[in-house]
């Protein structure tokens, strides 16, 4: 294992040559740790242009089929841990920085709202426990939903019939919303960078994600239209809060968009508003009045806690229809015990009123953790949401190594990356709201020596 494979790889186009070599894998013939010819002896051998396998390599990386590596070559993935939300794994960056004791590093990856910050659920458990729900039962409680349908109703397209529907969490949202409109091998529009949670239900879906560049007002009209031409289906987006970037979108971009999508009715748009109640920013959707397929996804797991593991998706009605038939019920539904417990905190005053300080808390922290950082000759663009993006002028993993030695435990933008280059990323994320000022201060220069190492 490890050595060049002699496996036959087959195609003529980029598209047939990835497939060829998916195949191979499939069969065992191309085992985790194979290495790849290079793209010259490929192109060589296939008699095609040297692009052509470049393109074909850079899909297979992209779909986590095989991992690049440079000067090293291209070899077949393994199955790693994929990178997760959370509290940060510290054995890689233990490695990098040589041996750091156990429990001494500071996570700053996780992304987690603060615990101090959720609203308490016991008050409205008492009025959760009702009647025992039985099958064949409406799957939306009549209470929730009413309450639902006045949070999102502001915020789907003007004058459209929007049918709901509940998940277990965005995640399982997206996940259900790609698979009742695609097929394995059809074309996705991803941020990049992106949550690392969408990226794993595109690469488990089996769907080929198209990257499309973020700037400060969010996902970029070029990107867009690129991916659109190239055959996107579907499109999942953030309209503000965007993670990693903490991108929220601007008026003129969201006009921008809509433009474009206006060319492309029926391509499925998810706007994915995990932030929400939290958010600085105000709402703008990507999805004009005539637009056919399209779905708005709102979260409570980061004002009411991830465990809290339900999401309301507006759509239009035949998405729903669609949505319906895998949402049974008595079996795939949301608990209803969960939609009374979350309905009734989102309608106690004093639980909305610490969501409110929550959002104005993780805002004010990011700002002063962007002016210690621009004290110390760094910039860094305070976003909306938990995290901050941070832009470093040598490669992350560089950066993040020295970090750990410092004690700090990071998350590089390598996670977050759909396009794959040779380069490695050169940002970080931090999650710094629980931070005080001093402890700013000392990552703010613990960073710059880190950088200057």
């Amino acid at each position: 294992m490890g050595s060049t494979s002699s496996a036959t790889i087959t195609g003529a186009t980029a598209a047939e040559i990835a497939a060829s070599v998916r195949g191979l894998i499939e069969r065992g013939d191309l085992p985790p740790g194979a290495a790849l010819p290079p793209v010259r002896a490929l192109a060589e051998q296939l008699g095609v242009n040297r692009n052509t396998a470049v393109a074909a390599y850079k899909r297979l990386a992209r779909d986590g089929a095989v991992i690049a590596q440079g000067r090293a070559g291209t070899r077949v993935a393994g199955r790693p841990a994929v990178a997760q939300e959370g509290f940060a794994p510290a054995g890689t960056l233990r490695r990098l920085a040589g041996e750091v004791p156990e429990g001494t590093l500071r996570d700053l990856g996780t992304g987690n709202p603060a615990p101090a910050l959720i609203p308490d659920l016991a008050p409205a458990l008492a009025g959760a426990v009702g009647r025992p729900v039985l099958y064949g039962e409406p799957v939306i409680d009549p209470g929730f939903e009413a309450w639902a349908r006045d949070w999102v109703a502001p915020h789907v397209p003007t004058g459209a019939d929007a049918a709901l529907t509940l998940t277990s969490g965005a995640v399982d949202a997206i996940e259900r919303l790609l698979a009742q409109a695609l097929v394995r091998g059809d074309a996705v529009a991803l941020e990049d960078p992106c949550f690392l949670a969408s990226i794993q239900t595109v690469r488990h879906g089996g769907y080929r994600a198209i990257p499309v560049a973020v700037d400060a007002e969010g996902m970029t009209p070029d990107g867009l239209r690129a991916a659109l031409e190239a055959g996107a289906r579907a499109v999942v987006t953030t309209p503000r809060a965007q993670n990693p970037t903490g991108a929220s979108l601007s008026a003129r971009r969201a006009r921008e968009l809509r433009a474009i999508l206006a060319e492309h009715p029926y391509v499925l748009v998810i706007e994915d508003d995990y932030y929400s109640f939290l958010s600085r920013s105000p709402f703008r959707s990507i999805v004009g009045p005539g637009h056919h397929r399209w779905a708005l996804v709102r979260s409570v797991s980061k004002f009411l806690g991830p465990d809290l593991c339900l999401a309301v998706t507006a759509t239009d009605p035949a998405t729903a229809e669609r949505l319906a038939l895998r949402l049974s019920p008595g079996t795939t539904w949301v608990s209803h015990l969960l939609q009374r417990l979350a309905h009734g905190v989102l309608r106690d005053e004093a639980a909305l009123a610490l969501i409110e300080r929550a959002g104005a808390h993780y805002a004010e922290r990011g700002a002063a953790a962007a002016r210690a950082l621009a004290a110390h000759g760094i910039e860094a663009a305070a976003g909306d949401g938990m995290s901050l993006w941070v832009p470093v002028p040598r490669p992350a993993p560089e950066v993040a190594a020295a970090l750990a030695r410092s004690g700090w435990l990071v998350r590089t933008g390598e996670e977050f990356r759909l396009e794959v280059g040779e380069e490695p990323s050169r940002h970080l994320r931090l999650t710094v709201h629980d931070l005080d000022d001093a402890e700013l201060e000392r990552l703010a220069a613990d960073l710059a020596a880190a950088v200057a190492d």
